[in-house]
């Protein structure tokens, strides 16, 4: 399971930016990042996350599922460390200015750049003191090569941050023959000319994927669930704009050019775009809850 819909990679030191992050944040945060909303919703009613809950998002991408959670009175923590563009959405999204007129203010917000060695929680006298009791990873794993292989040890990290027996949540992909997005992302693998050359390299999730990094992290799993997130997109530009915020088609675009990659996506979105121009593809997410021992 965020975030992006996927793990975002920087480019490598020392080579030439082939993107503009700053707008790729925005298209993420304008665009792609709301696909997600059912899950948000499904697991906060699960776990009922309210005006007790005390939530650590690692890799809160542009602070959508912070957001949420804040207004229903959680206090909230977000840690990013690989954008600091879609950060920056964040702090613009959760400053309490930014709340709507009649809304409540996201007031118990607290963003770092960073790792989770920076989120000690502010109140903290010892080392359970005002201890998180959530801890959610809601970028979803199963999508590019190798992305849940790091997840372990963050977690693990961010353990001892939370309360004995709190619930870790982490999130990914369906099954692919589940999710209509699938047969599009291929165009990153096809493309990539080395499907190992690094992250952002589409994959088919795995069953087992939640489960997996779990175990790495030495976490105990508690229960799951799946939820329905449609990707539903205005026309195709906002589509393509959409998908390429996740960062999965860096590869892609490394490996050809922009054009080429735009090109292939169009026509890998063709066969899901409907007689009013707009495009639909029905996804299935996953959820797995584990528990701090």
């Amino acid at each position: 399971m965020t975030p992006t819909l996927v793990r975002r990679h920087r480019p490598v030191a020392g080579s030439a930016p082939r993107v503009d992050l700053e707008a790729r944040a925005r298209d993420w945060s304008e665009i792609q990042e709301r696909m997600l909303v059912p899950l948000y919703e499904a697991v906060y009613e699960r776990l009922d996350v309210g005006a007790g809950t005390r939530l650590l998002g690692l890799g809160c991408g542009s602070g959508l599922a912070l957001l949420m959670a804040a207004a229903r009175g959680a206090a909230v923590t977000g840690v990013e460390s690989s954008s600091p563009e879609r950060l920056a959405f964040a702090r613009e999204r959760l400053r309490p200015a930014a709340a709507a007129p009649g809304t409540r203010a996201p007031a118990k917000a607290r963003l770092v750049e960073g790792s989770s060695d920076d989120a000690v929680p502010r109140d903290a006298a010892g080392p359970h003191d005002a201890a998180y009791t959530l801890v959610t990873a809601m970028d979803p794993v199963g999508c590019p090569a190798g992305d849940a292989e790091g997840l372990g040890g963050l977690l693990a990290a961010a353990a001892p941050l939370a309360e004995r027996g709190a619930p870790v949540v982490l999130a990914g992909w369906g099954p692919p023959e589940r999710c209509a997005t699938s047969s599009v992302l291929r165009v990153a693998a096809k493309l990539a000319q080395d499907p190992l050359r690094g992250g952002g390299t589409w994959r088919p999730a795995l069953r087992d994927d939640l489960e997996v990094v779990a175990q790495r992290a030495g976490l105990r799993p508690d229960g799951s669930g799946r939820v329905a997130c449609p990707f539903g997109y205005a026309d195709v530009d906002s589509a393509v704009r959409g998908l390429l915020s996740t960062g999965l088609f860096d590869a892609a675009v490394g490996a050809t050019d922009q054009e080429q990659v735009d090109k292939e996506l169009t026509e890998a979105l063709h066969p899901h775009r409907r007689p009013d121009g707009t495009v639909w593809m029905p996804n299935v997410f996953r959820y797995l809850i584990a528990r701090i021992p």
